[in-house]
């Protein structure tokens, strides 16, 4: 299973039968090295409804027939947009074709902004555990620090663990260094920052603080090999 990172909060997976994208934000993200016009992906998987995490979703899903999951009062509101989606909420999980699928508490916000300048409310925000074969990742969408992150870790193998770092809007890196501690990841991999200037960081000088020394800064389109 081959993961990759591609700017901001950007994660696509390669099951080698599925691809699997996360928070594709794509337009608006100048770090990001991939084109949403001709994006592949079966599975679209969403934290929240942030504008800079659904992101380019509608396209993507559009143009792929691809199933999208994410929050419940998210998914509602793409599938009336003419998406394929599957809801699910807060310690929910469901076993698809590609792998399984659990969101978990995540402390943010969730809101989408329309173009005409409406604002839909996107449910509770999550963090996302895909088990695929006896591979797990976690992605931990955008939130601060909590101290169930530590039974998630000890509830689960987690094999690369995503980590926002940016401060300002989640977890600084500071706090990010705890919680990459207490998920317990074999690999993790700092998210969410320098996109924007209120969450400008120096990436490398936080994982060189990770204990463990289990840390690894992602270039864009990195890609990292899961073996079994």
């Amino acid at each position: 299973m081959k993961v990759s990172f591609h700017g901001h909060s950007v994660v696509k997976v390669d099951t080698g039968n599925h691809r699997i994208i996360i928070d594709p934000y794509i337009n608006g993200n100048e770090a990001c090295d991939l084109n949403p016009s001709t994006e592949k992906a079966d599975v679209i998987l969403l934290t929240h409804a942030h504008n800079d995490h659904v992101g380019d979703t509608e396209e993507i899903a559009k143009n792929n027939d691809a199933l999208v999951v994410a929050p419940t009062e998210l998914a509602n509101h793409l599938a009336s947009k003419g998406l394929n989606t599957h809801p699910l909420h807060i310690g929910g999980s469901r076993e698809f074709e590609f792998g399984k699928v659990q969101l978990t508490q995540a402390f943010h916000g969730s809101a989408y902004n329309e173009e005409d300048g409406s604002v839909v409310y996107g449910g509770m925000p999550a963090g996302i555990l895909l088990t695929v074969n006896d591979k797990t990742i976690y992605h931990l969408g955008d939130t601060a620090l909590f101290s169930d992150l530590k039974m998630y870790g000890e509830l689960n193998d987690i094999d690369i663990a995503f980590i926002p770092i940016g401060d300002n809007f989640t977890m600084g890196p500071t706090d990010a260094l705890l919680a990459a501690e207490w998920v317990n990841a074999k690999k993790v991999v700092p998210v969410h920052y320098n996109t924007f200037p209120p969450i400008v960081q120096d990436a490398e000088a936080w994982a060189s603080k990770v204990k463990a020394g289990n840390a690894h800064v992602m270039q864009i389109g990195e890609t990292i090999t899961l073996s079994s």
